[in-house]
């Protein structure tokens, strides 16, 4: 038979708050970022692409992500509910009934395309900081309303700034106008979307859920 996947977490502590403000110098500058929404990777296929953007700036920063962390990240965002807990819903519920907070999640440094990121934790009695990809860290962080850093170096470098005038726009539309239309979800009724919605999370497909729900 053939052998069964397993699923392996690593966790990296860090208790030490000098090694913590040396690594991510000038702490105070860090820039706040909120969660826009997912989309397809336009350069890799079968991926996704989460997009943070600044709270006060027009930076925007994807992030190519795997199917299950997009998955996770877009039912919380449109407030789905899964018919069993999914992986980070456990975590928080883990955490949460040991008295456990999660602070903040802090994207700190960006190399060769891959962001690292940090979680921090707070019992009451000591912080504790735990290394993470940061498609996780923002799924656990969007089930427990906690606030997302990283650094100015971080979107100087990897933030894109979207500026598409109204010429290009008008002229899409008009390349567009010759083009057959293909049914979407905005030719369905209220009810079909509800149909369909019933049957994408029966079906655990919580992408096209979040978009079905999205629409209605």
């Amino acid at each position: 038979s053939a052998p069964q996947q397993q699923n392996i977490f690593y966790i990296c502590f860090y208790n030490d708050d000098s090694l913590y403000d040396t690594k991510h110098n000038l702490v105070e500058n860090r820039i706040k970022l909120k969660v826009l929404g997912i989309t397809y990777s336009q350069i890799q296929n079968g991926a996704y692409a989460l997009v943070l953007a600044e709270e006060e700036g027009p930076h925007r920063i994807p992030i190519i992500i795997g199917t299950a962390e997009a998955q996770a990240i877009a039912i919380r965002l449109e407030h789905l509910v899964p018919p069993r807990p999914m992986t980070h819903d456990l975590f928080v519920s883990f955490a949460h009934a040991f008295g456990i907070r999660l602070v903040e999640v802090f994207i700190y440094k960006f190399e060769d395309g891959v962001f690292s990121s940090e979680l921090l934790f707070d019992d009451g009695e000591r912080q504790i900081r735990v290394d993470s990809r940061t498609s996780d860290a923002i799924a656990i962080a969007l089930r427990s309303q906690a606030p997302v850093y990283t650094t100015p170096e971080i979107v100087e470098e990897a933030g894109i700034i979207f500026d598409e005038t109204p010429e290009e726009a008008n002229n899409d539309d008009t390349e567009r106008e010759d083009t057959p239309k293909k049914r979407t979800l905005k030719d369905f009724t209220i009810q079909e979307l509800q149909e369909q919605l019933e049957k994408a999370i029966d079906d655990e497909a919580y992408e096209i859920a979040a978009q079905i729900q999205q629409e209605i």
